[in-house]
């Protein structure tokens, strides 16, 4: 089956399963090839009068005039990029919120349940999620598959060099954090009752072993993502890791060092001028991700180093804090 049939498949089923999917956007493929057809027909005639062209002024090379074509340029990564931006916020938040109900301890975790009357048990949360993770994969091949089409048509690499943008406004699918988070959270369920969790965790899988360890989620298509869970500042696996808006994942004692704050304040208190250590983007603290279920991934499966880590963290924590409050007492002084 085509990718196009595929999709339109997956957005009839999920639809019919799920109401809420009718809240969220979605990319719309079909209008989108329809445009790319009509630029592919007009490319078609751009060739064949450049070839008319050709032979009266006896010259070989046949060029593409379709680059202008004001069906495609005016609008449609415009569009693409909306609908991009309208489902990476929809997918962010539904994925914050579900995690946040999975991870949240005590009376805070009591309160959620309750104000949801208890329609969160696992099976209803491993439900949304795998919904979640759907929705962001399908969607995020099909912007891939709609640029590749444009690069064919045009003979250009505008949709290539579109990628890269949309990675740098923080709304490429694949690279958001919210996503390893979803994958964490299914490999903690691997064991649970019922082959159900198992078969959904296939999805995702996990070499904390390798070098550097990663994490990797198997696409539609049989395509491959690997997450690199290296923290780029200690050059060891991330613990109590925190993703910055960049997308960039640190340990949360290496990202104050580099924000100059003390860990006990994290690193969402950081100036917004600090800098990625890695791409140098300013800004990226404020909105930085506190990936929760990633860290509870790597207790679970590194327990001696995690443990080691944890000691390390805390007796650094009180030191700082120490030394924090020593300079407010000698400030209050003077």
């Amino acid at each position: 089956m085509k990718f196009g049939e595929a999709f339109m498949e997956y957005l009839h089923n999920e639809r019919e399963r799920y109401s809420v999917l009718e809240k969220c956007s979605h990319v719309e493929y079909k209008r989108f090839k329809k445009v790319l057809k009509t630029c592919q027909t007009c490319k078609d005639e751009d060739e064949a009068a450049a070839v008319a062209s050709s032979r009266q002024n006896n010259q070989n090379q046949i060029s593409c005039q379709c680059q202008s074509c004001p069906v495609c340029d005016q609008t449609f990564f415009t569009e693409l990029m909306k609908e991009a931006s309208d489902i990476s916020v929809c997918f962010n938040l539904r994925a914050r919120h579900l995690l946040h109900l999975h991870v949240a301890s005590g009376i805070q975790r009591y309160l959620l349940r309750f104000r949801q009357c208890f329609k969160y048990d696992q099976q209803a949360m491993v439900e949304e999620g795998r919904m979640l993770i759907e929705y962001a994969t399908m969607n995020a091949v099909a912007i891939r598959k709609i640029l590749k089409k444009y690069d064919k048509v045009h003979c250009s690499e505008n949709g290539k060099h579109f990628k890269s943008k949309l990675r740098d406004e923080h709304v490429e699918l694949l690279q958001s954090p919210w996503l390893i988070e979803l994958g964490a959270f299914y490999l903690n369920l691997e064991g649970s009752d019922g082959g159900e969790f198992n078969e959904l965790s296939s999805h995702f899988s996990c070499d904390l072993d390798a070098t550097p360890p990663i994490m990797a989620l198997i696409l539609p298509d049989s395509l491959k993502i690997e997450y690199d869970l290296t923290c780029a500042i200690c050059l060891e696996t991330v613990f109590n890791p925190y993703a910055l808006s960049c997308g960039h994942l640190f340990c949360k004692s290496c990202a104050c060092s580099a924000a100059s704050v003390y860990i006990f304040q994290g690193p969402k208190t950081a100036d917004s001028c600090s800098k990625c250590p890695i791409c140098r983007e300013t800004g990226v603290y404020a909105k930085a991700v506190h990936m929760l279920e990633l860290d509870l991934l790597l207790k679970t499966r590194c327990k001696d180093c995690w443990k080691e880590r944890y000691n390390a963290e805390r007796t650094e924590t009180v030191k700082q804090t120490k030394v924090f409050w020593d300079l407010q007492a000698k400030y209050a002084l003077y």
